[in-house]
């Protein structure tokens, strides 16, 4: 029987420690398990942009410990004023460690050229 389906009454001390675990190891937070066993790149969705890089550690809340990201958003010039506003330029950047909290992301994915691994 899976310790996630297990009643609160029947676990004993040791149980909630190996739930945590399994959980990490077949949940939502298994991509950045994943991640952090393998040094595998994951694609990370945030509000205004995407970040590929490897996740070196994070926390329940999904605050994570990011090395050699590549951050890929757009960005809207300011020089633009009234009727001849600025289009939107992609913008790259290379990021050799950043800490994005956890609210802020919104997808996190394997790799895909990866993902058949």
């Amino acid at each position: 029987t899976s310790l996630l389906n297990k009643p609160k009454s029947e676990k004993t001390a040791e149980e909630p420690q190996k739930r945590e675990e399994e959980e990490l190891n077949t949940g939502p937070l298994s991509v950045l398990t994943q991640s952090v066993k393998n040094n595998s790149q994951v694609l990370i969705h945030c509000c205004n942009k995407k970040l590929l890089g490897r996740v070196k550690a994070f926390d329940g809340h999904c605050n994570m410990v990011l090395e050699n990201v590549e951050a890929m958003g757009t960005e809207v010039p300011k020089s633009g004023q009234g009727p001849k506003k600025s289009k939107p330029v992609h913008k790259d950047r290379y990021i050799s460690a950043m800490f994005p909290r956890g609210d802020s992301a919104i997808v996190a994915l394997r790799h895909p050229l990866i993902a058949g691994k």
